[in-house]
């Protein structure tokens, strides 16, 4: 099992690299008819989006962990 911090790590570098990634998008798919453009880039863009969702979901749970460890008062 990859270990939470290993997945936020790999998660920010894909997302990181989508992102940068989206200029280029648009040279490689000038060629394409525009329909198939406008696919392509939504794709892209979708998953843009659901890596986004994917890395607020780990960091909400890397939180999640920490405030279980937390020392908390004896009753």
């Amino acid at each position: 099992m990859i270990p939470l911090e290993e997945k936020i790590e790999r998660t920010q570098r894909l997302l990181r690299r989508l992102e940068e990634d989206r200029p280029l998008l648009a040279v490689r798919v000038a060629e394409l008819g525009q329909e198939h453009q406008e696919s392509a880039k939504q794709f892209a863009a979708q998953l843009v989006n659901e890596t986004r969702a994917e890395l607020q979901r780990l960091l909400e749970k890397k939180s999640q962990d920490f405030d279980f460890f937390l020392p908390s008062p004896a009753d």
